[in-house]
């Protein structure tokens, strides 16, 4: 999937010339936590996010150093802090370095960038003009589309079956010699593990080809070093015959 498929496209923007109470407002009667700055000409020229209203002297969060500190970061840096802290326009308290994305990069690519640089929300540029933006949230409504209703596709249980060994075989943790068996959408699994991981592992990827109902899982736990083994939904240990 990419940015332009699940991107917000109605976006809330803020003038960088804006009182930093009016972006305040925007973010709370939106239910957002960050906006894009854009100047008098429109273009993207930072965002502002909840991050930059915690240090704040209005409510006496500014940071408090030793003096020490202080003296070692320079008059420069002090003065930078005190715009954050203390700036009443928009521009003054923004980040300026914004990452962006197109609208055809894809979902992966995307976070690989928030992670990287710890970021909730990426605008979305699509020539220079601000088209839309991808945070957080479009993901978990993305998920909550793309899982929704997969019980009602129409599948027979041979092909489910096909489906979650072909899912299986192509995970390099997938244990040698399960048995797979599928009826009106419920999945059974039989076999042998070596780890707990695996297990649930196991379980995910049955859960996620499409038609199936319930994963019932009869998977026996062994030790690779000793032979022991604890059979399904059991707690005491058994050698085997």
């Amino acid at each position: 999937m990419k940015a332009h498929q699940i991107m917000t496209r109605e976006v809330v923007t803020v003038s960088s010339d804006a009182a930093i109470s009016e972006a305040a407002r925007l973010m709370i009667d939106h239910h957002v936590s960050g906006l894009p700055v854009v100047d008098a000409a429109g273009r993207l020229v930072g965002i502002v996010t909840e991050r930059d209203f915690l240090r704040r002297q209005e409510v006496g969060t500014q940071r408090r150093r030793p003096r020490w500190l202080e003296f070692v970061r320079g008059p420069s840096l002090q003065a930078a802090d005190y715009v954050r802290e203390a700036g009443r326009k928009v521009h003054e308290i923004m980040t300026r370095d914004v990452r962006t994305v197109t609208p055809d990069m894809e979902l992966s690519d995307i976070v690989e960038v928030m992670e990287k640089y710890h970021v909730k929300r990426v605008p979305v540029l699509q020539g220079g003009a601000l088209v839309g933006i991808v945070s957080r949230q479009n993901f978990v409504e993305a998920i909550a589309d793309v899982t929704r209703d997969v019980s009602d596709v129409g599948s027979s249980d041979a092909l489910i079956r096909r489906r979650v060994i072909a899912v299986l075989r192509h995970n390099e943790w997938t244990p040698f010699g399960l048995n797979v068996r599928v009826k009106d959408g419920v999945v059974e699994i039989n076999g042998f593990i070596t780890d707990e991981n695996v297990r649930r592992a196991i379980v995910v990827a049955a859960e996620n080809v499409a038609g199936v109902i319930r994963v019932n899982e009869r998977l026996c736990w062994v030790d690779p070093m000793s032979g022991v083994y604890f059979p399904p939904d059991t707690d005491l240990p058994q050698k085997p015959v």
